[in-house]
């Protein structure tokens, strides 16, 4: 068995791959009875946790996340199979990513993200279900769970190719600092702080502040964030707490380049792009109540309210010839609470975890969109200027069961309402549908089973369905009264094999599909029409070559196709923007106490770039290296990202009829240093 410090010696790829392999959580029957007492447990469903195992499930602990020294969040998500990130390369602009065959997740609707159990999706923000990562200090994070489809019954909409699930640390005594400066001027600041103030009563405070140039021209960003949590043990059984985060980004953007620059100019700007960028502001406070009504039952209660402002600039063609930029903004208000409960009971035949809750929220969002700007400045009347809003009641519930090591069953439910209305707030030009919003109802179950068929095999396969409201200003039209929310049905089977000591496999196949998707059959006319199928295999493998060398891969391959649409020519159609594969290989060579060396090789493969798959992007492939020293209390790290300085696209689109490239970041060096005090 390795001795600590030569697992410590693991590239930061290798811990957060065997984190995500090893999550295993023994089911515990009911302790003894005896006084209340609060434990750990802050998140909705944390009794759940086994059952997660059900699903394919990535998990990161927070040692593994500081490891890999990230800027951003997503920059993780290389580490889990299948999930893939398309960056726009637009700061302030959220990137789309890849899961599970949905091309449209961060920057639309397709993924799920919560922050400590709060949704961070934006029902009407630029596009329904975006989200900004960057509110997020990677060195606050605790622990980052990515559920693999619409698996998870504790979160709704927006969860169709799956969920991100991220928990701040709320315990412990702990000083950490991350410096960092790189290439084009990068900087960046990361601190955590962990006190116990006094006996029952902790603070925990997190910031991050980080500035580049950019590697092209007209790429400056900025951008700061600021988080606390105070919480106080009232009594052994009463826990309340108060958390706020507020963020702040500033940034230009040089926008996309044209196929013909992309082949000439990589890193140059279209003449015809203007003086693009994006603000924003943002700001969430939060209150909890947890009550430990008995050693194994718990009350979780929360109320929060969020407060921001977005706007973005952006040149895009209009048509072959000509360009126009547009502005957009947005002024958006939520408020939302909920509870749940908690337990672990023990039956005649079974242990039972569960979890059982009610949430609601109340979103408003002021947009206004102006197009055919000069430099920033309008030259016509708003396109839109309205107001909508979204209300959501929710129910859930989620039990498991380990009757036996060869059947542990799991089962979820979740219901949820929708209601709400668009009223104009000024004139406009524009003909999107804005009226009230027609109730909308849906009941999304969840069904999985484990099965440990040795000690070292445990197989699983499960079932479940997500939902997704009507796009857009769509919800709101009159001639949508009548729809149903589209409907995913994924079925998957797993497997994860330890044959011995510094091996492991983890491997699933799933099939996804929908139906009842929502087309236009003429202006503010909509009907369900419409279904795809998704199918895939992912992969996570890790192997303990030496005591000094370790080995990791991570694959996911993706068929997206359409098999049913009101445009025939569609039909058989790959799902635009789903690369047909992605995968991750890492080494780790450790030859010298304290020094670990890394090699990363990242493929992401072709895919789609429009509808009817007339033009493609073939992928890239490339290669980073790392270089860590480690001596308590403090690590010093340097990256060279992109060694080979490929030309790459991280996106390929089209616009107005023209096919455009956000170039990927040439040959980059970053160092660093981490200190633990």
């Amino acid at each position: 068995m390795r001795s600590i410090a030569t697992r410590q010696r693991r590239a930061p790829a290798v811990c957060a791959l065997l984190a995500a392999l090893s999550q295993h959580v023994a089911a515990q029957s009911p302790a003894p009875a005896a006084a209340p007492q609060l434990r750990t447990v802050d998140i909705k469903g944390e009794t759940l946790r086994a059952a997660a195992a059900s699903y394919s499930t990535t998990t990161l602990e927070a040692e593994e996340i500081q490891q890999q020294h990230v800027s951003q969040t997503q920059d993780l998500f290389r580490n889990v199979p299948g999930m893939h990130v398309q960056n726009y390369q637009l700061s302030g602009v959220a990137d789309t990513i890849v899961l599970r065959g949905f091309g449209g997740g961060g920057h639309g609707g397709d993924l799920g993200v919560v922050l400590d159990g709060i949704p961070l999706n934006e029902a009407m923000s630029h596009a329904d279900g975006y989200v900004d990562f960057n509110v997020i200090v990677p060195l606050e994070i605790d622990r980052l769970r990515v559920f693999r489809g619409p698996v998870s019954a504790l979160y709704g909409n927006f969860n169709r190719a799956g969920l991100v699930a991220v928990e701040t640390r709320k315990r412990g005594a702990y000083k950490d600092l991350d410096l960092s400066i790189g290439s084009h001027g990068s900087v960046d600041v990361q601190a955590a702080l962990g006190l116990r103030v006094r006996e029952g009563e902790h603070l925990n405070l997190a910031a991050q502040h980080y500035r580049s140039d950019g590697f092209r021209a007209q790429s400056q960003s900025e951008r700061t964030t600021v988080a606390g949590r105070w919480t106080k043990a009232v009594t052994p059984a009463l826990e309340i707490a108060l958390s706020a985060r507020l963020h702040q980004a500033d940034g230009d953007n040089p926008g996309y380049v044209t196929a013909a620059q992309f082949a000439s100019d990589p890193y140059g700007k279209d003449p015809r792009a203007m003086n693009d960028g994006a603000k924003k502001h943002f700001g969430t406070v939060r209150a909890d109540v947890n009550y430990q009504a008995a050693p194994d039952l718990k009350l979780l209660s929360f109320a929060y309210a969020t407060r921001q402002d977005f706007t973005r600039w952006f040149s895009r063609p209009a048509n072959s010839t000509t360009w126009r930029q547009r502005e957009e903004n947005y002024d958006r208000s939520v408020f939302g609470a909920g509870t749940s409960l908690n337990g672990r009971t023990q039956t005649s035949w079974s242990p039972l975890n569960w979890v059982l809750g009610v949430e609601t929220f109340r979103e408003s969002t002021d947009y206004q969109y102006f197009d055919d700007l000069a430099n920033r400045a309008r030259t016509a009347g708003a396109i839109n200027d309205r107001r909508s809003r979204l209300n959501s009641l929710s129910a859930f519930t989620e039990i498991e069961a380990p009757v036996h090591r060869l059947f542990k069953p799991s089962l979820g439910l979740r219901w949820d309402r929708f209601s709400g209305d668009c009223e104009k707030n000024g004139p406009e030009t524009g003909s999107d549908p804005c009226g009230p919003l027609h109730k909308i109802t849906h009941t999304s179950p969840k069904l999985g089973v484990r099965s440990d068929v040795l000690p070292e095999l445990e197989l699983r396969a499960s079932w479940a369905e997500g939902f997704a409201l009507p796009n857009t200003f769509a919800k709101y039209a009159l001639g949508a009264a009548d729809l149903d929310p589209n409907v995913f049905r994924q079925t998957e089977v797993g497997m994860q094999w330890k044959p011995r000591p510094g091996i492991s496999l983890d491997v699933a196949a799933y099939r996804l599909t929908s139906s009842d998707e929502i087309r236009t059959v003429a202006p503010g006319i909509y009907e369900n029409y419409g279904e795809t199928r998704r199918t895939g295999v992912e992969i996570s493998a890790l192997w303990a070559v030496r005591r000094d060398l370790d080995l990791s891969l991570t694959y996911g391959s993706a068929n997206s196709e359409v098999t049913a649409s009101a445009n025939p020519a569609l039909l058989g159609k790959r799902v635009a923007a789903v690369p047909r594969h992605t995968a991750t290989a890492s080494a780790a060579w450790s030859p010298l106490a304290h020094w670990t060396g890394t090699v990363t090789w990242r493929r992401v493969g072709s895919y789609a770039v429009n509808a009817d798959n007339s033009i493609g992007y073939g992928g890239y492939n490339t290669v980073d290296l790392g270089l860590t020293y480690r001596a308590q209390p403090y690590q010093i790290y340097a990256t060279v990202a992109n060694v080979t300085d490929k030309v790459y696209a991280t996106t390929a689109s089209l616009i107005g009829g023209t096919e455009l490239f956000a170039p990927g970041a040439p040959r980059t060096l970053k160092v660093g240093v981490q200190m633990q005090f």
